[in-house]
């Protein structure tokens, strides 16, 4: 487990797929808003979830977030489009509800970059977020990642075309958070 002060990412396990799957992707909004695919409805069960653990390949790292102090699933993060070549990723995450609004993403931002640039070796991470996703970018901006630019209506949601934003983070740049060390 990578371990920060109040969350940890440990390795996907299969008792975490119903939870997120039932929390995350069948709140057709939040799923909406948090991927560019189209939401369909898919069962849990049966192999088929975006939240199935993945076999060793080399573009993903799929995480599930764990509150440290409760020792509950809190929620799903991810680094992936891996490009061994390039050294660059791009991250992900999202919280189940009842975890959101407690500082989690700061931390789980900051944790992504540490697997990212220390034992990934990458050099660049970028996250893509929808403009009025404030949370996300604010988390994003605590970690050291700076807004690198507006794809103007790109995101087609819930009915709606809109804003995304760019973000990106070099190794050089990046100032791990105290509690790293």
């Amino acid at each position: 487990m990578i371990q920060g002060r109040s969350t940890g990412l440990r390795a996907r396990l299969p008792e975490d797929v119903p939870v997120l799957h039932s929390e995350l992707y069948d709140d057709v909004t939040t799923r909406s808003r948090a991927d560019t695919r189209p939401w369909a409805p898919i069962a849990a069960a049966g192999g088929n979830s975006p939240y199935e653990p993945g076999g060793p390949g080399g573009g993903e790292a799929f995480f599930s977030v764990v509150d440290r102090t409760s020792g509950e699933l809190a929620g799903e993060a991810l680094l992936w489009g891996i490009d061994t070549h390039n050294r660059n990723a791009h991250l992900g995450l999202s919280l189940r509800p009842a975890f959101r609004g407690r500082g989690f993403g700061t931390e789980v931002v900051q944790l992504l970059c540490s697997y990212g640039f220390t034992v990934r070796g990458l050099r660049r991470l970028q996250l893509e977020t929808l403009a009025d996703n404030a949370p996300m970018i604010a988390a994003a901006r605590r970690a050291g990642f700076a807004l690198e630019g507006t794809l103007r209506g790109s995101a087609w949601v819930m009915g709606e075309f809109l804003d995304e934003v760019i973000l990106g983070l070099p190794a050089a740049e990046w100032k791990p958070a105290d509690w790293l060390h």
